[in-house]
Order: structure tokens, then C-alpha cells, then sequence
């Protein structure tokens, strides 16, 4: 059951989040979009956009430096566990708390404002839930260092990086809290879910802006439309 669940499992969630965004690219160019709904209403989506997507941005590199970054090298720069973990503890609960709050004003919005839950497919009402259990309990395992003395860099961190450096260790992924296995498991999932979810546009970067001519719009002067003043109605064209 420990291989099934923290190596095959992983393995194929990792191989449909590559797979998935291939073909999704190559068979769905048009559907790469966000499907923006600003026009729709605005006053929500400025408080909600900006909470969400800075905090999943902070949740994101604290999980580079906490998954991807061996204990070893953060003491040779002479970080101790005690000030990773404080930096760790604080800005991963600030930055869970902007995206929790953030993501519960989105939902709102889409549920509360007509054209945008109209725009909203069954998919996208599935990945806000996993997305929403992830982060849940992304933040829940955040609170749990302040109570338990759990190391996740000496288990949870070796088993992800083995899973890319194929040195692979299910034993520590079956030894993790619950919580912590809980979390690596519905946060695979939401990889496999990926590549066929509006997720897709965090992978867009609009690169042609920097090489693409300027668009110049002139305003439309009715004192320069000809020599005499337009009327109202059609007008006789010429045969």
C-alpha cells in the first residue's frame, strides 16, 4: 500500500500533469484562458484577485524552499531550524490566511453574481474544492509545527525530492501525520487535475507584448469626417 500510495500514485498524477498540458496545448489552444469575467463586476475581483494570487504565490516559493531545499544547505548558510521554522510558521500562515480570504471572495462573487456563475462549468466548481482542501490543509499543517515537534524536512521534503531523483522513499510519506499524507495526496490529485481546469493559465505569459508593435488609436474628430456634417439615418451611396 506504501508503494501504491507514495510512489505509483505520484508518478501517474505527474505523468497526466505533463501529458495532459501537452495535449491540451496542442488540441485546445483557444480554451488556454482564464475565461476573464472582469467585465462582469469588478468591486470583488479587486479585493479577491490580488489577495489569492499573492498569497498563492508566497505558499508556492515556501514550498520550493521548504520541499526542494535540503536541511543541510539552509544550516551551511547559517540559517538555524530555529529561525527557518519561525520564518517558515509566520509567512506560511499570513500568506494562507490572504489566500484562504482571498479565494472565499472569489467563490462568493461567483456564486452571488449572475453572468459569472453562469460562466462557471462543472470543473471549475470541482478544482475550487480541491484547491480549497489543499490549501486547508496546507494550512493546517502549518499550525501543527507550533504543536508537534514533526520534522517534515527530514521526511515529507526527502520523499518529494526522491520522487524526481528517483531515490525513493514511501516509508516516510507512511510514517508522516495524517494531515501531512492527507495533503501530498490531494495535492498530486490536483496536479493530475491540471491540465483541464482554468489552472492551465498560470503557464501563459504574454511575451509577444514585449516585441509586437504599439497599437496607436486616434480619437474620432466629427469636425474632420468631411466637408459637410453627418446626418442622422442612411445615407445614398453612389452606383
Amino acid at each position: 500500500m506504501s508503494t501504491l500510495l507514495w510512489v505509483i500514485y505520484p508518478y501517474i498524477c505527474l505523468t497526466v500533469f505533463v501529458v495532459g498540458h501537452y495535449w491540451r496545448y496542442r488540441y485546445d489552444k483557444f480554451g488556454w484562458t482564464t475565461r476573464s469575467s472582469q467585465l462582469y463586476e469588478r468591486r470583488l475581483l479587486r479585493w479577491g484577485s490580488p489577495m489569492f494570487h499573492f498569497g498563492i504565490l508566497v505558499v508556492f516559493l515556501g514550498h520550493v524552499v521548504g520541499l526542494g531545499i535540503p536541511e543541510s544547505w539552509t544550516s551551511a548558510v547559517g540559517i538555524s531550524d530555529h529561525v527557518y521554522h519561525l520564518l517558515a510558521i509566520s509567512s506560511g500562515a499570513v500568506a494562507g490566511f490572504c489566500t484562504i480570504v482571498g479565494m472565499a471572495i472569489l467563490i462568493y462573487r461567483r456564486r452571488t453574481v449572475g453572468p459569472v456563475f453562469s460562466a462557471t462549468t462543472k470543473m471549475d466548481k470541482f478544482m475550487y474544492v480541491v484547491l480549497a482542501a489543499v490549501i486547508v490543509l496546507g494550512l493546517v499543517n502549518t499550525a501543527g509545527q507550533v504543536i508537534n515537534d514533526y520534522d517534515y524536512r527530514q521526511g515529507v521534503s526527502i520523499w518529494f525530492r526522491g520522487i524526481f531523483r528517483g531515490q525513493l522513499h514511501p516509508d516516510l510519506m507512511a510514517d508522516a501525520p495524517w494531515s501531512f499524507q492527507a495533503h501530498g495526496l490531494l495535492a498530486m490529485f490536483l496536479f493530475a487535475l491540471w491540465p483541464f481546469t482554468r489552472l492551465v493559465h498560470v503557464f501563459s505569459a504574454p511575451l509577444g507584448y514585449l516585441t509586437r508593435p504599439y497599437i496607436v488609436y486616434r480619437r474620432r474628430d466629427a469636425t474632420q469626417l468631411g466637408s459637410h456634417r453627418p446626418r442622422r439615418g442612411w445615407e445614398r451611396t453612389p452606383s
